[in-house]
């Protein structure tokens, strides 16, 4: 998925919730749908790059070439990360 699809994604997930025809948690699912199938494609040595854990990181995904530098990726993003581990998104 290229840039502007993911934008136009987007788009129609903001305008379907504005016409009351999905819930807020659906339009954030669609959303991180969309922001993770973007991620996934992007091209070059990085992938994406989940991280799951009980604190701030949970849910946090980066992209990054390998993952420890996806660790260190969240770690940089957050100020107290907790406890974490990353996965490659497929």
């Amino acid at each position: 998925m290229d840039r502007i699809s993911a934008l136009r994604n987007v788009e129609d997930a903001l305008a379907t919730f504005e016409a009351g025809e999905c819930s807020l948690s659906d339009l954030e699912a669609t959303v991180r749908g969309v922001l993770r199938t973007y991620a996934s494609d992007f091209e070059g040595d990085l992938q994406a790059y989940r991280a799951s854990g009980d604190g701030p990181a949970d849910g946090v995904v980066v992209l990054a070439s390998s993952g420890p530098d996806a660790r260190e990726r969240v770690e940089a993003l957050l100020e107290d990360p907790g406890s974490f581990t990353v996965v490659a998104v497929e």
